[in-house]
């Protein structure tokens, strides 16, 4: 038995269940293991050692943070760009920490690996999330960026945890799903002065951290309604988190985000997104069509909102 200290990097498919649905178990099945081998090996390859297979996923370890924060940005690059092509979408989760870790027998013990399996039960698809240690021991990485999502509550974890999203994007895509960010300290963050302008159906309203979290839907409780058959009972969530506005998706068809001044569409289903800007959410179906069920939305530090130049028509 040994300690050492190591990051830890938990992932995992997200799409499994339509796979199985669609090609039967000994078909998927064949392909999952081919995905987690292949994740293994990319994680290999730079640095990282494999502990374990999890099913549809993969435990390893560095040595080297920063080994481990460019192991995952590379994973999530390559495997965004195959299944771009992939007949049944299946996107990647990630979780990291860094801490004192026990091995045993070629095993991994320790809070890090415990903290790093539920970030990555938290993240969301095609999102990368790690512990403040992981983003403070691996510094800045090129191409990549970080940032603070804030204070989370994890399963089996009295205190909060400090968070950070791992902006893996490339082009014109990156930046939008995070901003990145230098290191913050790490101190209790305080309530946030950032606002939240929606504008949808004719009504036009400004929301703060205390009035989330924030249900898009078309039930009569949702804070933000559009009665359109398109738009679930509970489609979206919009919540706070920090000094960051997280837009998730929760709905049958999904939503679709579309940020000014860029022609990338980011299309989310069950998945993420950070708000920063100004742009517009499609609920439903994509946008292009005239009656499509749509928000637009302004983030700003001032309570005051400003007078928009178009509202969306729903």
């Amino acid at each position: 038995m040994k300690t050492a200290w190591r990051t830890v990097v938990f992932c995992d498919i997200v799409g499994t269940t339509a796979l199985f649905e669609a090609h039967g178990n000994t078909r998927a099945t064949a392909t999952v293991t081919r995905i987690t081998e292949w994740m293994g090996a990319v994680l290999a390859s730079h640095g990282g050692r494999v502990v374990k297979m999890l099913g549809d996923g993969v435990l390893a370890v560095f040595r080297d943070p920063g080994a481990a924060v460019g192991a995952v940005v590379d994973l999530a690059r390559r495997h965004h760009d195959q299944a771009t092509h992939a007949a049944v979408p299946m996107d990647l989760r990630v979780g990291m920490a860094h801490g004192e870790l026990v091995e045993v027998d070629g095993d991994t013990y320790g809070d890090a690996v415990n903290v790093a399996s539920r970030l990555c039960e938290r993240a969301g698809a095609r999102e990368i999330l790690a512990d403040a240690s992981t983003v403070e021991s691996a510094g800045p990485i090129g191409g990549a960026g970080y940032v603070r999502i804030g204070s989370l509550e994890l399963r089996g974890r009295a205190e909060q945890l400090v968070v950070y999203q791992v902006d893996w994007r490339e082009g014109d895509e990156h930046g939008l799903l995070t901003q990145s960010a230098g290191l913050s300290e790490l101190a209790p963050l305080q309530p946030p002065n950032v606002w939240l302008e929606l504008a949808w159906a004719g009504t036009f309203r400004t929301f703060g951290a205390a009035d989330g979290p924030l249900h898009v839907g078309r039930a009569s409780t949702s804070a933000v309604r559009l009665p359109d058959a398109r738009v679930s009972r509970l489609h979206a969530r919009i919540e706070w988190r920090g000094a960051s506005i997280v837009f998730t998706d929760l709905s049958s068809f999904g939503s679709w985000v579309r940020f000014d001044g860029s022609e990338t569409v980011v299309a989310l289903r069950r998945s993420t997104c950070l708000l920063h800007g100004s742009g517009h959410i499609a609920l439903g179906m994509p946008f292009g069509r005239t009656d499509t069920p749509t928000i637009g939305f302004g983030v700003t530090d001032s309570e005051t909102p400003e007078t928009w130049d178009t509202l969306p028509p729903h």
